[in-house]
């Protein structure tokens, strides 16, 4: 062996086996080299190496967490306290429904809407007639105006073409009524002759404004006619289109509005005739 590898040999010593240890870490944050020590990813290295938390979570510390979740207590009394209350307001909401399904057939079994009453007006023979002159027939009851330009006629000739399809089918049994809805300037003589052009057994009613305002709540029927109208003034009067069919002890039956056609009011007339008539044989 050479003179110069012996003094180097001497001057460098080998490691004990202490230093080669594992457990000793390579690495620490002195000698951790700086461009590791910038990013986050590269500190956890440096971290790992060092011994030191590195701020990741481990998979068991996220299974351990889940296996608690958020159903605590607390969280599982709220959930049962409001599935109990949905159980109790859809249960009551049900009930509600078919009481109101209850209430709707029942109605229309008997066809008995809170509709009509007691009335006294003025016909065109200027005599008193009220609703007990309503009863023994059948009434098709329409609200309207002798100054009407076109809905009130095409209605009343309607009603025409159905009485006399309903008379030849069912026999006379039926009696047609107009009420006005326009007293300062209808009169019962003025409203008799109206009528003369439509059908022969039409019954002109008229009234004080109050009167008529009574027996059009008692319909529900709606009109503009103002109470201070001038009986020469030149207005128009808006109001409900429809015709009433009310059996013979003065009860609603059926209301037909301006849309249903001829031929649709007198087979449901035909039918309501039928079913009250069956309906009174049965009692009898």
């Amino acid at each position: 062996m050479s003179s110069l590898f012996r003094n180097i040999v001497k001057r460098q010593p080998w490691p004990s086996k202490r230093a080669l240890s594992p457990s000793r870490p390579l690495l620490s944050r002195a000698n951790c080299p700086s461009f590791l020590l910038r990013s986050s990813l590269s500190q956890n290295v440096c971290r790992r190496t060092l011994g030191q938390p590195t701020g990741v979570r481990k998979y068991s510390e996220f299974r351990q967490r889940n296996s608690v979740g958020v159903f605590t207590p607390a969280s599982a009394a709220v959930f049962i306290i409001t599935g109990v209350g949905l159980f109790y307001y859809f249960r009551y909401e049900k009930a509600k429904l078919l009481e109101e399904r209850e209430k709707e057939r029942e109605s229309k079994s008997y066809g008995r809407p809170n509709l009509g009453g007691p009335f006294t007006l003025i016909n065109g023979d200027e005599k008193p007639f009220s609703d007990k002159d309503m009863l023994g027939k059948w009434n098709l009851v329409y609200f309207g105006f002798t100054n009407c330009p076109d809905i009130c006629p095409m209605e009343l000739e309607k009603v025409s073409a159905v009485l006399d399809r309903v008379v030849k089918n069912q026999g006379p049994i039926f009696q047609p009524i107009f009420i006005s809805v326009d007293p300062a300037r209808d009169t019962p003589k003025r409203i008799k002759r109206y009528l003369e052009d439509f059908h022969p057994s039409y019954v002109g009613l008229v009234g004080s404004y109050d009167d008529t305002k009574a027996v059009c709540k008692q319909y529900r029927v709606y009109f503009s006619t103002p109470p201070n109208a001038d009986p020469k003034g030149d207005y128009l009067v808006d109001h409900s289109i429809f015709v009433y069919l009310m059996d013979p002890e003065g009860k609603f039956v059926e209301a037909f509005g301006q849309s249903v056609p001829r031929d649709e009011m007198i087979e449901k007339i035909g039918k309501s005739v039928a079913e009250w008539e069956a309906e009174k044989g049965n009692k009898t």
